[in-house]
């Protein structure tokens, strides 16, 4: 029993910091520091340079073939998948209202990994697990897009829906897969880069997990909370429970130990993705109700990330 409060205490000491930005955030909100012309702004700085900065420059300082795991990536794309179509198929049974399952399917399915999951990863395994976690996020930023618009189209009831051609653009332009592509010949060929673009954009990479966790603290609504929705507690529950559980057993059945099971965890235990309600606002969905998952899921993780992880490094699968 001693050793299972050590682990906590450890676990805690991983994803408490993260948490402490977020409750940041959203003091910093509640006394008007924060405002929202600075989450937009401070939002769109994260996404669009400084986010994409660090994981170029994790990728280029780490030694891919040291780091990088094919069957890893491989892995979490089918296990994604595979859960998605899991709710797709729990969401037809237990989703009264049809035309709020593509909302309740992505909530549930759509990790954080770009913002909370990497800084797990970073928190618990330093700048190769930050490195093995970009490409992560790169890859699985592509198929939440596309599974997103999936579940959200085939839901939408004659609401506005997002084409094929459309996708592929958002796709091409997304600056966290642009990052990581460009980042990744230049770490296999070993190009040099000059000293002074290093320090410039360590700067800027530097800046990126406080900011953008400070910004999603003081863009979460609490009062949504207090709203009774079967939806968003099928979403939580999704979240944070089933796809971290049957992700993380398979990982496990299929040998992956140590930093590769941990970024297997950790991305997999990240609350819902605040994308979720941007893509579910422009898809005529119930935006409200995104909203909800995200309070609810980035709360909850928490707790259900430190369980987790006391669990996995209690029975030595992670050191």
């Amino acid at each position: 029993m001693h050793e299972f409060f050590t682990q906590l205490h450890y676990s805690f000491s991983i994803t408490g910091p993260i948490f402490i930005m977020l409750g940041l955030g959203i003091a910093l909100r509640r006394n008007g520091i924060i405002e929202d012309k600075f989450i937009e702004t401070g939002s769109k700085l994260v996404f669009t340079v400084t986010l994409p900065a660090l994981l170029f420059l994790s990728i280029v300082k780490a030694d891919l073939q040291q780091v990088a795991n094919l069957n890893l990536l491989i892995f979490a794309v089918i296990a994604n998948f595979t859960v998605y179509l899991i709710f797709e198929g729990l969401a037809q049974w237990l989703v009264k209202d049809k035309s709020e399952t593509g909302v309740i399917v992505q909530g549930a399915f759509r990790a954080n990994t770009g913002i909370i999951g990497l800084a797990y990863v970073s928190n618990a395994f330093g700048n190769n697990g930050l490195a093995a976690g970009s490409i992560y996020v790169a890859i699985l930023t592509i198929l939440y897009n596309i599974l997103a618009v999936i579940t959200l189209t085939r839901s939408s009831s004659g609401r506005k829906a997002i084409g094929a051609g459309y996708l592929l653009r958002s796709i091409a332009k997304n600056p966290l897969i642009i990052s990581t592509c460009t980042a990744i010949p230049f770490s296999l060929l070993q190009i040099e880069i000059p000293e002074v673009l290093l320090q410039s954009g360590s700067y800027f990479a530097d800046m990126t997990l406080p900011l953008a966790l400070l910004c999603t603290g003081a863009s979460l609504d609490l009062k949504q909370l207090q709203q009774d929705s079967s939806g968003a507690n099928y979403s939580t529950c999704g979240r944070l429970i089933i796809a971290p559980v049957l992700i993380t057993v398979a990982g496990y059945w299929l040998g992956f130990r140590d930093l590769e099971l941990g970024i297997i965890f950790l991305m997999s235990a990240a609350p819902t993705a605040a994308a979720s309600y941007v893509m579910a606002r422009s898809m005529g969905g119930n935006a409200k109700l995104a909203a909800n998952v995200i309070a609810m899921t980035t709360l909850g993780s928490l707790f259900t990330c430190s369980f987790g992880l006391t669990i996995l490094t209690t029975s030595g699968l992670i050191h």
